[in-house]
């Protein structure tokens, strides 16, 4: 498989993931935190396109023969460096990796106003980055 193959799949997947996640951007903390079984298909998907954003990110990096990072936070500061993504989308997609560490790795307990903040407002960011990269990718 290719680097391109590998962004195409990545944008795919983050594309089924959003569209899941956009099903409940319409819930409440108070919605989600009352509903383990929500919760936890949120904190899953939220971790799979967060996950699958960082990867994208190293696609590209791949892709276009940029300096590995070492960190995956550095990945969104590389495609900055390189005019790929404004300072701004750097800033909330790194945001994101610290998001997707506590939910894969149970760093502190998940705070839901995060997780809500997350899936009703902070999706955009993620759907600007896939939209750049198509963009920037040819």
């Amino acid at each position: 498989m290719t680097n391109l193959d590998v962004i195409e799949n990545k944008i795919s997947s983050i594309k089924q993931y959003l569209q899941f996640l956009s099903k409940y951007t319409h819930k409440t903390q108070v919605e989600i935190e009352s509903d383990l079984l929500l919760r936890g298909a949120l904190e899953r998907y939220l971790y799979l396109v967060a996950q699958s954003t960082i990867d994208l990110a190293e696609a590209v990096i791949a892709y276009k023969k940029l300096r590995k990072p070492v960190i995956y936070r550095e990945a969104f500061e590389i495609l900055h460096e390189h005019d790929i993504i404004d300072v701004h989308l750097t800033q909330k997609l790194a945001d994101m990796v610290g998001f997707r560490n506590i939910i894969a790795h149970d760093y502190a307990e998940i705070n839901y106003n995060i997780l809500h903040t997350v899936l009703t407002s902070r999706l955009a960011d993620i759907e600007l980055f896939v939209g750049v990269i198509e963009k920037k990718i040819d």
